[in-house]
C-alpha cells in the first residue's frame, strides 16, 4: 500500500468485529511508532496505556457509559484500545530521565551538547510553565502528534482504527489509576477489524477542496 492509498483509505471505524485480534507483530509495529514519535524538544510527556485483553478493554469501557455509550462498543469489540495520556505536569524527575536516556544512548558527543540540551529543554519548560501558562496544553499537543502517527502507521498496516474524545476523562484516569502515576488520559484509539456495521466505510471521504487549505508562497 502506497502512502497515497493509505491515507485515502483511512476512515474512522464505527463498529468493530467481536472476537478478532490483530497480530502481535503488527501491534509491535504500532507500539514503536508511539515509542518512537516526536516532541517538542524531545520532552516526551506521555505515557500509554494499551488494553489487549477482555478485561483491559471492560476498564477502559467503564469511562464510555452514560452521554459516552455510543463509544462503548468500539472500545468492548476492538482487539487493541490504547489510552494516549499526558503527564500533570514536567517534574524535575522527568527532566532528568529524558536527559540521562539522552547520554545512554550517545545522542552527546561534543562538548558542553548534555549541558546545552538540558539548558535548551528547561528553556522551553519554563516559558510555558512562566510565561505562557500553558504546560498542561503544550504536553497534550505533543500527544496529538503521537495521535497523528499512530493513525497513519495503522493505515499503512491496513489497520482499521477509532480515535475517540469521546469518553469520561476523569472516570479513565481513576479507573486506570493513572492520577497515582501523575498521568491524565486524553484520547482513546481503537484497533481491530472493522465488522459490516461500520457505514462509514462505504461512504466517500470528503474534504474541502486543495485550493481551500492550501496556499503556495
Amino acid at each position: 500500500m502506497t502512502l497515497d492509498d493509505a491515507v485515502v483509505a483511512r476512515h474512522t471505524v464505527k463498529a468493530f468485529e467481536p472476537g478478532k485480534t490483530l497480530p502481535q507483530d503488527l501491534i509491535d509495529t504500532l507500539l514503536n511508532v508511539l515509542h518512537n514519535s516526536p516532541s517538542s524538544v524531545n520532552s516526551q510527556p506521555w505515557h500509554f496505556v494499551v488494553a489487549s485483553t477482555p478485561e483491559g478493554r471492560e476498564a477502559m469501557a467503564k469511562s464510555t457509559t452514560g452521554a459516552y455509550a455510543y463509544n462503548e462498543p468500539k472500545v468492548l469489540n476492538a482487539s487493541h484500545v490504547i489510552a494516549l495520556c499526558m503527564r500533570s505536569d514536567i517534574t524535575e524527575q522527568h527532566l532528568q530521565n529524558v536527559l540521562a536516556q539522552e547520554n545512554n544512548d550517545g545522542r552527546f558527543v561534543a562538548d558542553g551538547a548534555q549541558a546545552g540540551q538540558d539548558k535548551s529543554r528547561r528553556s522551553y519548560v519554563d516559558m510555558h510553565r512562566y510565561e505562557s501558562r500553558d504546560v498542561p496544553q503544550w504536553m497534550e499537543k505533543q500527544v496529538y502528534l503521537a495521535l497523528g502517527g499512530l493513525l497513519l502507521g495503522a493505515a499503512m498496516l491496513g489497520i482499521d482504527a477509532t480515535p475517540m474524545e469521546g469518553f469520561d476523562q476523569r472516570g479513565l484516569d481513576l479507573a486506570l489509576g493513572l492520577r497515582e502515576k501523575g498521568l491524565t488520559s486524553v484520547v482513546l484509539v481503537s484497533l481491530g477489524y472493522r465488522s459490516e456495521k461500520d457505514f462509514n466505510a462505504a461512504l466517500p471521504k470528503s474534504r474541502l477542496p486543495r485550493e481551500d487549505v492550501f496556499t503556495f508562497i
